[in-house]
């Protein structure tokens, strides 16, 4: 897999300083994680933002350009980081792996803009368009980044030659159910989970599925027990 390249995005508004854009990507922000996409109003989030209706629109035509911007300032600016910090990395991929997961969910999952997550997953059936914008701007560069890491570990021998593209979907999985409990469930009342437990799980048990050596030969055992088994009664 190529050298990942996620370049942050440049905003609208770099000439316009006299505007106050950081303040209404911070309430639209807030808007779109408390109401959902369907129920936020570009008037909301002005009159949240302290600003005019019309000074909302010299930097976003609509609601979608809103909700990309805000996307791009708290998902994928941290994903152009992640990016670079796998490229400077100088170490065993193991550790990389630990690395950016762990950093990906303190600086994205963990956050408020982690709240995006429910949104997309409850909304993107009815918004088909900022669906396959979420899907080309986050989701896809996040796995290749993944799938870059594990690929490196295979490359090295230090990992076990697997499916990257299907190993990066089933490590990726839990982090959204862990977003999606914590955010949903909690507030029924139902006992969140500790995410910084959940996370370390997480890692040592994908990376134990990765390993190469004793660990590998030990998920063989099993298979062979069964042979074993079939054999001795089949004798009887």
């Amino acid at each position: 897999m190529s050298s990942i390249e996620i370049t942050p995005p440049r905003p609208r508004w770099e000439r316009r300083k006299e505007a106050r854009p950081a303040e209404l990507l911070a309430a639209a922000l807030d808007l779109f994680v408390e109401k959902g996409y369907a129920g936020t109003r570009l008037d909301d989030v002005a009159a949240r933002a302290g600003v005019s209706k019309g000074t909302l629109y010299l930097y976003f035509q609509n609601k979608e350009q809103l909700f990309k911007a805000v996307v791009r300032e708290n998902v994928v600016t941290p994903l152009a980081e992640a990016a670079q910090a796998v490229r400077d990395f100088d170490g065993p991929a193991a550790d990389l792996l630990r690395d950016l997961i762990t950093t990906w969910w303190k600086d994205f999952g963990a956050t408020h803009a982690g709240g995006l997550t429910k949104l997309m997953t409850a909304e993107s059936g009815n918004f088909p368009e900022i669906a396959g914008f979420f899907l080309e701007e986050v989701i896809d560069p996040w796995h290749r980044l993944l799938g870059s890491v594990i690929e490196r570990g295979i490359k090295r021998r230090e990992f076990r030659q697997v499916d990257v593209a299907l190993f990066t979907r089933v490590l990726t999985a839990p982090l959204v159910m862990l977003s999606l409990w914590n955010r949903s469930f909690s507030a029924c009342g139902a006992q969140p989970v500790d995410a910084d437990a959940f996370v370390r799980m997480l890692l040592d048990t994908h990376l134990t599925a990765l390993a190469i050596g004793p660990t590998a030969a030990a998920r063989k055992a099993p298979a062979k027990a069964v042979k074993r088994a079939t054999g001795s009664q089949r004798a009887r």
